[in-house]
């Protein structure tokens, strides 16, 4: 995506006369879901009985339910939630609180620089401390950290841990931070200019229960080859989908480590990031658990590295399913207190299940449909396409006109990769996050990157 720097004025949220209540929003979405769903059964009734000739009636069920039944109530509760969706007005776009940034690096000599020149742009009026926390780099990570601090005038102290692991760097981190709002920030990832205001207003027009606000991630690299390409539409509707609805119900299930905001006292409360490979999510459930609440800044954006090679993207985003399954061991979905976040992390409980059925039933139902064999995937399950591009489209038009207008941003034309992404996506992501849950189940040796 293209960003231009010039300060955004005005916030595009406007107050409306009509207000729905969390509560009201969240059960008329499962409404409409559960009569989705109804009427997904009824008309796939004989697709049921074809499979249940051939493979029994008890696994046809778990076989249709796991790509068609539970995908599309799914869907259906984020197509409504999206369209009842409305961020609140921000109290103060300006405020000038003293914030502390926390970046772990390791080995980060060709992207340093580049982040903290970033970070010196920042259109925010409050004090700024920078920490950069060098988790044993072998490389010049050090010596192009301490040249940027010169030439952008950065306030910025860099410590040492030695010890192996984006926690242990954090949590050496957090014990310098002075600020009561802190920022983590990846070594690669780039700021807006004005990201930095944003997070920090919401965080301040947010109640008092409110402990993080995870910022907005989008490809800076997308320009790279096909499958950045592909990622790029990922991030832009997909995970701000998914983003914006755990936002609406107040549980954003992963303020993520690559640019989100804590309060400094909520983090220590729970004794710091914990040792997961998937630390920044099982910090966020255990904030959950705490009863605080997650918000989400749409315009708080941030521009991340993502893997330009498969083999890259098979190693991240089977990291990331196995993070998923470590905050499920280490928080159970019925311990959260609030019946949002039961529902936000209960739904993870089931994803294995989807991957399983996508990877193991779909993929294999797919080349016997080529064949004529529409035993499992069939004429029945494009009932959930209508369902995805309508989200993406409703996220494609707030994404234009309420972020990316008002911050001077233009979306790339990327044809190919929104056909791709759409089509061929979810056939790479189901079997990588299942080779991260058995990542998990056998207990691979981690690494960070």
């Amino acid at each position: 995506m293209k960003s231009p720097y010039n300060r955004p004025t005005g916030f595009p949220y406007r107050k409306g006369s009509f207000y729905l209540k969390v509560y009201t929003k969240f059960w008329l979405s499962h409404s409409v879901a559960f009569l989705w769903m109804c009427i997904s059964i009824y008309l796939a009734r004989h697709w049921l009985i074809d499979l249940s000739i051939i493979i029994s009636l008890p696994l046809a069920l778990l076989v249709i339910a796991g790509i068609s039944y539970i995908p599309g109530y799914m869907n259906a509760f984020l197509v409504v939630s999206l369209i009842m969706d409305k961020q609140p007005v921000l109290k103060d776009e300006n405020p000038n609180d003293a914030i502390t940034l926390l970046i772990a690096a390791y080995n980060e000599e060709d992207k340093i620089y580049n982040t903290l020149h970033y970070i010196g742009k920042q259109d925010y009026s409050g004090p700024i401390q920078v920490i950069l926390v060098n988790n044993g780099s072998t490389d010049q990570t050090v010596r192009i950290a301490l040249k940027a601090k010169e030439n952008f005038q950065l306030k910025m102290d860099i410590l040492h841990e030695k010890i192996p692991g984006k926690f242990h760097a954090l949590n050496q981190g957090l014990l310098h931070v002075k600020t009561p709002y802190l920022i983590t920030l990846d070594a690669d990832t780039l700021l807006h200019q004005s990201a930095i205001r944003y997070l920090v207003a919401r965080v301040k027009s947010s109640p008092a229960d409110v402990s993080a606000v995870a910022g907005s991630i989008l490809v800076k690299n997308s320009r790279d080859n096909l499958w950045t390409k592909i990622q790029e539409w990922d991030y832009f509707l997909g995970i701000a989908s998914i983003k914006r609805l755990q936002g609406l119900y107040q549980g954003t299930l992963v303020a993520q480590g690559a640019y989100s905001l804590y309060k400094t006292e909520s983090i220590r409360e729970i004794n710091g990031w914990p040792d997961a490979i998937g630390e920044d999510i099982v910090l966020t459930w255990k904030l959950l658990e705490k009863r605080w609440k997650i918000y989400f800044e749409p315009l708080a954006v941030a521009f991340t590295e993502v893997p330009s090679s498969m083999t890259h993207f098979f190693r991240q985003r089977s990291r990331w399913a196995r993070g998923m399954i470590e905050g499920l061991k280490q928080v159970k979905p019925w311990q959260q207190p609030q019946i949002y976040t039961k529902y936000l992390t209960g739904i993870n409980l089931i994803m294995p299940y989807l991957d399983i059925i996508y990877t193991f039933c779909w993929l294999p139902g797919l080349v016997l449909a080529f064949f004529g064999y529409y035993w499992i995937v069939g004429p029945m399950t494009l009932l959930v396409l209508p369902l995805t591009l309508l989200s993406y489209s409703i996220l494609y038009f707030y994404q234009t006109k309420y972020v990316f207008k008002p911050l001077n941003l233009r979306v790339r034309k990327n044809i190919l990769g929104f056909i791709l992404f759409i089509l061929a996506y979810q056939m790479i992501m189901s079997p990588t996050s299942v080779f991260g849950y058995v990542q998990e189940l056998f207990k691979f040796r981690r690494k960070w990157k």
